[in-house]
């Protein structure tokens, strides 16, 4: 199984610069412990504890082929071979 995972900027120092890498998992939090044993540290960075139990980070926005996973399981979202993951950080801020 490959999944496609897009890297914002911000986290490409955990990815050696790569704009794109690839992982694999049957659900989005197995992608993610995926993603963390080739690339260290990344998984801090989208997954937070809640009482005992992983969360997305708040300020974290990944999408599955275009759907954004809070609304469709969120570390439990289906994922099938060829997918496409984005992981977006929130923008905030102005005048």
């Amino acid at each position: 199984m490959s999944i496609e995972v897009r890297i914002p900027t911000i986290l490409r120092t955990y990815t050696g610069g790569e704009k794109a890498v690839n992982g694999a998992g049957a659900s989005l939090s197995a992608l993610i412990d995926d993603l963390e044993a080739n690339h260290p540290g990344l998984k801090d960075r989208l997954v937070e504890d809640k009482n005992g139990k992983d969360d997305l980070r708040r300020f974290v926005n990944i999408y599955v082929n275009d759907e954004d996973v809070r609304f469709i399981g969120g570390l439990e979202a289906s994922l099938s071979d060829g997918d496409q993951v984005v992981v977006l950080p929130a923008v905030a801020g102005g005048c």
